[in-house]
């Protein structure tokens, strides 16, 4: 079965101890610089794989909170991206995570605009970029150990297991308490995701987008992707075609001009031809010819 996370955003405390395990595992660069990985200002970057995200918000008794929330790939359930991405560099898993083999990636970066949560990142300051994002900690996955981030997290925010199970427990903790949303986030957005969340706070305050389809993004675009490969194929015979044509085009026309030039008897006919008639022999001929008059022969 397909693994997730359930994050209870009501535990946050933003220590960011799973920032610092995600950049340990992954061997991630700090650019705190130019993106940080914690406060309000916080933000997924090439180098930035997850983040915690601080909120201030006020609560109906006009008390002032904060809110601290996790952000990094959801690993969506029927992932766009994927999809999108003709070269397999992004694929998804059995495991539920949607991986990404760089080995593959052209740089197209259709992965960036199929995304509904804003998540591949490009790497625009290095030689040969990559697009760069949570891979889940796949190599830990495999080995049926939790990610990075959810394994060093002291509050018990993040729970690693079967994603139905995780359903089953988040919408139990709703039913029983009145301070969560009734709104399990990433239950059905875009076709449902391996990560999911409850809190005490509505989603569209902290950060999450709330206008997310709930139908899956590839099966409005399938019926077209699937003909990618054919379009490719008639393209490259056409494009093959036109050059061969363009190239014996160009090369009847250089021996044609190769034979004018250099065949000696041809250039001697051509040489008498353009000595017979002269601009100015032409013009005397026309300009001698005196016009006919009709004088009478007097008796």
């Amino acid at each position: 079965m397909s693994k997730g996370v359930l994050v209870n955003l009501t535990k946050c405390i933003g220590c960011g101890a799973c920032t610092v395990a995600c950049k340990m595992y992954n061997a991630n660069k700090w650019i705190n610089n130019i993106a940080p990985v914690n406060g309000e200002n916080a933000q997924l970057a090439d180098e930035n794989w997850t983040v915690i995200k601080k909120f201030k918000l006020f609560k109906n008794d006009k008390s002032q909170v904060w809110r601290f929330v996790k952000q990094q790939c959801l690993h969506c359930q029927s992932p766009s991206c994927v999809s999108a991405c003709f070269a397999k560099a992004l694929q998804k898993t059995n495991e539920g995570a949607v991986v990404y083999f760089p080995e593959n990636c052209v740089g197209c970066r259709y992965c960036m605009l199929a995304c509904p949560f804003k998540i591949p990142k490009f790497e625009w300051q290095t030689p040969i970029p990559a697009v760069t994002k949570c891979v889940m900690c796949y190599g830990r996955l495999k080995e049926g150990k939790s990610p990075a981030c959810v394994s060093v997290c002291p509050e018990g925010v993040m729970k690693f297991g079967e994603r139905e199970t995780l359903l089953k427990e988040a919408k139990e903790i709703i039913a029983n308490d009145s301070r969560y949303i009734n709104h399990i986030y990433g239950e059905k957005e875009a076709g449902g995701t391996s990560w999911i969340y409850i809190s005490d706070m509505p989603f569209e305050k902290i950060g999450f987008n709330t206008n997310v389809v709930k139908k899956p993004l590839p099966a409005y675009t399938s019926s077209y992707m699937k003909c990618t490969p054919i379009f490719g194929a008639i393209w490259t015979i056409i494009l093959t075609a036109l050059y061969f044509i363009t190239k014996r085009r160009n090369t009847i026309k250089n021996e044609t001009t190769d034979f004018l030039y250099n065949n000696p008897t041809n250039n001697k006919t051509n040489n008498n031809l353009s000595n017979e008639i002269t601009p100015t022999q032409s013009d005397n001929t026309f300009t001698n010819v005196q016009p006919e008059t009709n004088t009478k022969k007097e008796n």
